[in-house]
């Protein structure tokens, strides 16, 4: 039977802060989470994404909470894996608290320190924080949590496959024993139950999804793709379903930041947020999204649960992530508290065995969907150069005739760069020749004499520059005459001395 607000035991002050969130009526995980936790039990929830689990937790909790004397607090602490949850819890928080009066603050990594301390020192009712930061905080002496009487974990599954679990260890233990202690989570599984189950005391378990359960309204399409060729189904994809309150998940943040510049220069509006864009950037970059200035958001695995915004049309897969259950998550991001919206995952050879662990996982078989405005001809013939590629390596037969083929491609190849080699080779040599004909065409030339004889032509270059050879033959020539001139000069001389 479904309850309506003013039947969970909440306050004026707190169903005013409901009007002001916009809820009409509970959701499934709101019914039966608020009233344990006003009459003070420990819980542990697991509900789909985007049933409303922050006002489960949030709205009990700062109804009954009491408020901290300056300089003081906190006295709730909310723990929570990334910063985009941490912001969006916060701005729930201080939804509620403007109707309870509490001060509220938030603790996040990626931005200056100072604010953080100084809000702190002056003492605060409700503490929203990432372990990672808070952690250095504790560290420094300015977040004392030995006043903390409500603490909620929020997302447990995610710290834990992110490897928070050392540091939640050490904020829990840093809080009172005598607190109230809410854990809310996507699943409730093994590795919540046998590490984290011993912080609570006797928990009241409230669960509205089984692992691997997806939003009824969300619809699931897979499209068979290569790789290289999914940033160009993407575009046809998105001028088909239309290109607005899109969101599309990536393996990398390379892969990312690729994705955003192929779909500027095709004309849409995207931003980027992974871990390596800075607080600022991300902020940014979901309030663009959030606002309608920027229609599509491309994000890493890492931020799947990070990102609450409403009227997302749908969520395109890019890549599948490694983990099964982590498309869950992705996309939980459409379909939110009962609207309707659809999720295309692009399946490529290398993730069909992903792709046989989400079905696994969700117990169904994903119906697959056909791109129109897509070139799927082009599409088929680069899958099936690939499949024949990955056959090749498996079967000794084909992989021996790939390299064979592969052979005789490399040794044509080889014989066409000879002969053009012997080709350039003759060229040279025909032109030498063909100068050598033009240089003695001179000499051939030849001019008859008025007295009839033929005298040989000779070009002004030899006659002003004699080789060598003519050179030495004047210089004998000119030594013989020297010497004769000598001899008859001696020979005269002797004449002379006789006559004497």
């Amino acid at each position: 039977m479904t309850k309506e607000f003013n039947e969970l035991g909440l306050s004026d002050k707190a169903l005013a802060a409901v009007e002001a969130l916009g809820y009409s009526e509970p959701t499934p995980v709101q019914q039966q989470a608020i009233p344990s936790i006003i009459e003070g039990r420990d819980l542990i929830a697991a509900a789909k994404t985007g049933t409303g689990k922050t006002a489960a937790f949030s709205l009990p909790s700062l109804d009954k909470l009491e408020h901290a004397r300056h300089g003081q607090g906190p006295l709730m602490l909310v723990v929570t894996p990334t910063r985009e949850l941490a912001m969006q819890i916060e701005e729930v928080c201080r939804t509620i608290a403007k109707q309870t009066h509490h001060h509220v603050a938030c603790i996040v990594g990626g931005v200056s320190y100072d604010p953080q301390i100084s809000a702190l020192d002056k003492g605060t009712d409700v503490l929203i924080a990432t372990p990672g930061r808070l952690i250095d905080l504790m560290d420094r002496g300015t977040a004392r949590l030995g006043q903390v009487s409500t603490l909620v974990l929020d997302e447990a599954d995610r710290m834990l496959d992110m490897g928070f679990l050392p540091d939640m260890r050490r904020i829990v233990a840093a809080c009172p024993k005598q607190r109230q202690t809410l854990l809310f989570s996507a699943t409730i599984d093994k590795g919540i139950k046998s590490n984290m189950a011993h912080l609570l005391n006797d928990p009241v378990f409230v669960e509205i999804a089984h692992k691997g359960e997806t939003a009824d309204t969300v619809e699931q399409y897979i499209v068979a793709v290569d790789h290289r060729a999914k940033n160009d189904l993407l575009i046809s994809l998105l001028h088909e379903k239309g290109g607005t309150r899109i969101i599309v998940f990536a393996r990398t943040r390379y892969r990312v930041d690729t994705c955003c510049r192929k779909l500027r220069r095709a004309g849409f509006s995207a931003e980027a947020i992974h871990s390596d864009r800075s607080q600022n950037q991300r902020k940014r970059a979901l309030d663009a999204f959030a606002s309608g200035k920027c229609d599509i958001l491309v994000a890493t695995d890492v931020l799947a649960r990070g990102i609450d915004v409403s009227d997302v049309n749908y969520v395109v897969n890019l890549d599948l992530p490694t983990q099964a259950e982590d498309y869950v998550h992705r996309i939980g991001r459409t379909g939110r508290a009962g609207e309707s919206g659809f999720a295309v995952s692009f399946v490529s050879p290398e993730t069909q065995s992903e792709l046989r662990e989400i079905e696994k996982l969700i117990g169904k078989s994903i119906p697959q969907m056909e791109v129109k405005s897509f070139d799927s001809q082009a599409n088929e013939e680069a899958l099936a150069a690939k499949a024949t590629r990955q056959a090749a390596n498996k079967d000794p037969e084909l992989a021996d005739a790939a390299k064979e083929y592969a052979s005789q491609q490399k040794r044509r190849k080889q014989r066409d760069q000879q002969k053009d080699g012997n080709d350039q080779n003759r060229k040279p040599k025909a032109q030498q020749e063909k100068s050598k004909k033009k240089a003695s065409a001179p000499n051939e030339n030849r001019t008859a004499s008025p007295s009839g004889s033929k005298n040989k032509a000779s070009s002004p270059s030899s006659e002003l520059r004699p080789g060598r050879a003519q050179r030495a033959r004047r210089e004998q020539q000119h030594k013989r005459t020297a010497g004769q001139s000598g001899a008859a000069r001696n020979k005269g001389r002797a004449g002379g001395n006789n006559n004497r």
